[in-house]
């Protein structure tokens, strides 16, 4: 494995324009969840949309785990006790702002990932300065417990996944399922996800030779169980419904509900396919072609709270907020990303951060 820089300081914007990308991804899919009038049609766009479900948001927690290593180098490397506990606190206190933003987000956004972000952080910082073995056995074993939940219990048994509702998440036991077990993205497995981006930011990501090689190994095993998936189960976006629940061919399904180990592996490669490519156009495009893209990936989390009160909001006064086509959700969401790319651009020529971004920065520290 390649070791990391110890030398070298300066931001990868690379990480920014990953974030931006996944920001984009994340409003087609939940336009499409929330708009969609259950059409396929046309195919492409469907194969496009039903892609990105559970790729962009996977791409986001390993990006957070990459941005955790990153921030608690300094001390990792050639800091004391004292660093390395006040970096510990500081990831702490940020992953309990979003488990606190996210629920109260969560009434009008039951599709909420916020306050999911903010367990993985708390479990991240205290792995924060485990070894790289430590994290895969962890990570592996979230995998494992959520492999057996799923085969043993009905995954779905509290969902109305129409109106995105569970039932009896206001109970402590409800609350506990949601949120470790099967929740639209569970702690068990998906901080798995975040603990690989923090492994990830542990190596030297600068360096191009590597940066080849996790190319070359992310697109083998993405090109691998997509294609066992598509065998199996049929092409992308299709639900072969002759299959019953107990059947074993579900074991092959790539997509985000349930979470299946191919769907870990798919979502960890993409992630890491998606973010190389990003650090690419940051080293070989001029700053002036990637600003913009960058501004916004910096904005990340204010985007997510915006697209669902200001892009739905929009969406519901015009009345064109259910029952739309695919043509209408996609040309909404390419809107909404301008408007996003034009608003973070602005913000950025007069603040250092976003809106929120600097409240948990003045909250965390």
């Amino acid at each position: 494995m390649t070791t990391a820089a110890s030398t070298k300081t300066k931001r990868i914007i690379g990480l920014d324009i990953a974030r931006a990308f996944a920001i984009v991804g994340m409003v087609i899919v939940n336009f499409n969840v929330v708009m969609s009038n259950g059409v396929a049609e046309p195919a492409w766009l469907h194969v496009v949309a039903t892609s990105l479900e559970g790729r962009a948001a996977a791409t986001f927690v390993v990006l957070a785990g990459i941005g955790a290593s990153l921030g608690s180098r300094r001390a990792r490397e050639t800091g004391g006790d004292e660093d390395r506990q006040r970096a510990k606190v500081t990831l702490a206190r940020r992953a309990l702002f979003l488990f606190v933003i996210g629920w109260l987000f969560y009434p009008i956004w039951p599709a909420d990932i916020l306050h999911f972000y903010g367990v993985y952080l708390a479990i991240g910082s205290m792995l924060l300065f485990t070894s790289d073995r430590t994290l895969f056995r962890v990570g592996a074993g979230a995998a494992l417990v959520s492999i057996l939940f799923i085969v043993g219990f009905d995954y779905f048994a509290n969902w109305n996944l129409d109106e995105l509702s569970y039932d009896g998440v206001a109970t402590p036991g409800g609350f506990l399922r949601n949120l470790f077990l099967d929740g639209l993205h569970p702690v068990l497995p998906w901080i798995a996800f975040y603990l690989f981006g923090m492994w990830l930011g542990r190596t030297n990501m600068r360096d191009r030779a590597w940066r080849r090689k996790l190319a070359y190994w992310s697109l083998a095993a993405l090109v691998a169980v997509e294609s066992a998936a598509w065998v199996v189960l049929g092409p992308k976006g299709s639900t072969p419904a002759e299959l019953s629940d107990e059947s074993w061919r579900w074991l092959f399904s790539v997509e985000m509900l349930p979470p299946m180990p191919l769907y870990l592996v798919a979502g960890a490669a993409t992630a890491v396919l998606v973010i190389i490519g990003s650090m690419m156009l940051g080293e070989r495009l001029p700053e002036r072609a990637t600003a913009p893209v960058v501004h916004t990936g910096q904005l990340a989390l204010t985007l997510y709270v915006a697209h669902v009160i200001v892009g739905f909001g929009i969406l519901e006064a015009m009345g064109r907020l259910e029952d739309q086509s695919l043509e209408f959700i996609f040309l909404a969401s390419l809107l909404f990303t301008a408007a996003a790319i034009a608003y973070s651009t602005w913000w950025r020529r007069r603040h250092a951060r976003g809106p929120l971004e600097w409240v948990m920065r003045k909250l965390s520290g």
